[in-house]
């Protein structure tokens, strides 16, 4: 069995893993796309390091973009195979690729329009939303805490993790000859202190485990509260300045953590008379799709269901559907909240937004999650005085803000918390992947002390041939990164 990593590789997006069996079939697991790489990412997404024709099944862990949205392209150069996944992540990922290649359309639109003034070869899109059709044909649903059979010869099976509504983690068993291995791919493992979610769950034991380690190097701060930071920039920008406040988030998962939040501010009375606009299509689907699936909500948020049966809305909230309104909403200058995807400010309506306000120093824009150093909310983050947008230079004179600790990402603790359950004896080697390496270096040392042996930090595109070579002691951080 050889184990092969072509995305999420030291970096945060992209997730992409494959099992190659002895007698040459392929499990890919994941199949996501590539955000917030600045100039590498279009050339990230294009290319997969792999022939998608040779790929005999996939497994997908959520719905998250950068975990599902390279599926259609994958479909489109050639891959026939089976798409297993839970059901909630069926239906997400659903929404999610059909917005994606509207938005890729849209921005197609508005950047080809300057390349061809200045006389510059045209963006092509990943896909279009025939082809999204088309690989929504070979999806198979299958519930939590069941095995089944992707392949003649291998078991898999999904356990919770509380990341998203539907995120699994993966464990394949594979039986080749008298051998039996076993694999975990955790793939984003959530909060055990979750604002909407159940806790992860357990996975059975395993020999070997690729581990996402995005917060690996980093604890949260519990003691941090989202809906009082909410509430300081909306009076500060809104009410005070009489400016907008541009929240970039997440249509799936963060976009509802913000809702509910401002739902708790307004149950309270203390949230602004202001419009709170949604300026996502996506949003307004994803949200009804979340409420199918309340048996997956914490204990907390059930009670509130209880006395609150929509958590999600409030006085003052629309949403905006159409291209036409959210172009209109671009123009509207009145004192308002104004969230829209993506999280990392890197495509989507939220660009525009942004656009128009950043050289507003009455305005403000607000990042709620994890943005990576080259998208466009992680160099606004890092104070940046001037930003590309559209290829244009913007000049920043609006504030930036965040909201810390809101995250659907374990932290380290929370990692290890995960695969608590590992008898480290019985583990033969774990691959960190979906962290920079930096952040994984750290982590792995915190495995070491836990007894995990072997720890391997996989570059793009790496492959292993499992079982890995026996080791005493867990390789030198200073002599993996040589290696690895």
């Amino acid at each position: 069995m050889n184990l092969s990593f072509h995305g999420a590789a030291r970096t945060v997006t992209g997730s992409k893993h494959i099992i190659t069996l002895k007698d040459g079939r392929k499990i890919l697991l994941d199949c996501g796309m590539f955000q917030g790489m600045g100039a590498e990412t279009e050339d990230l997404n294009k290319d997969f390091g792999f022939d998608p024709s040779t790929i005999s099944v996939l497994l997908l862990s959520h719905a998250h973009i950068d975990h599902t949205g390279l599926i259609p392209k994958l479909v489109k150069e050639g891959f026939t195979g089976k798409i297993f996944c839970t059901p909630a992540t069926k239906d997400l990922t659903e929404i999610l690729l059909h917005d994606s290649a509207e938005i890729q359309t849209y921005e197609t639109e508005s950047i080809n329009k300057k390349r061809q003034e200045r006389d510059q070869p045209l963006y092509q899109p990943l896909y279009t939303p025939d082809d999204v059709a088309q690989c929504l044909l070979q999806f198979e649903i299958t519930e939590y805490n069941q095995w089944f059979e992707p392949l003649v010869g291998v078991e898999a099976y999904f356990t919770p993790t509380g990341h998203l509504i539907g995120s699994a983690a993966i464990t394949v068993r594979v039986k080749e000859g008298q051998k039996k291995t076993t694999l975990l791919f955790s793939g984003d493992v959530g909060r055990y202190r979750s604002v909407l979610l159940r806790p992860p769950a357990e996975a059975p034991q395993a020999d070997y485990i690729i581990l996402e380690s995005t917060y690996g190097d980093k604890h949260h701060d519990i003691s941090f509260t989202t809906i009082e930071t909410l509430q300081h920039w909306i009076n500060k920008i809104c009410v005070q300045k009489g400016g907008q406040l541009i929240i970039p988030a997440f249509s799936v998962g963060r976009t509802q953590e913000v809702l509910y939040a401002l739902n708790q501010l307004s149950l309270e009375k203390r949230l602004p008379e202001i419009l709170y606009f949604i300026d996502s299509p996506l949003s307004s689907k994803a949200t009804q799709t979340i409420r199918k699936y309340t048996s997956e909500f914490n204990d907390r948020l059930q009670k509130v269901l209880t006395i609150d049966d929509d958590p999600f809305d409030f006085p003052g909230l629309k949403y905006v559907d159409t291209v036409e309104d959210s172009r209109k909403l671009v123009d509207y200058k009145e004192p308002c909240v104004i969230i829209s995807a993506s999280g990392t400010a890197d495509a989507g309506r939220v660009q525009h937004h942004i656009n128009s306000c950043i050289g507003d120093k009455n305005c403000a824009v607000l990042l709620v999650g994890y943005c990576g150093g080259k998208s466009l909310g992680g160099q606004l983050l890092s104070g940046a005085k001037e930003v590309e947008i559209f290829s244009d230079a913007c000049q920043v004179l609006a504030e930036v803000g965040q909201v810390q600790g809101m995250s659907a990402h374990a932290d380290a603790d929370d990692l290890l918390q995960f695969i608590g359950n590992q008898v480290p004896e019985k583990v033969k080697g774990i691959f960190l992947v979906h962290g920079e390496h930096a952040v994984q270096k750290s982590f792995a040392d915190r495995l070491s002390l836990k007894g995990f042996i072997r720890i391997e930090c996989p570059a793009q595109h790496q492959e292993y041939v499992v079982p890995l070579p026996r080791v005493r002691k867990r390789i030198a951080l200073a002599a993996q990164t040589v290696t690895a």
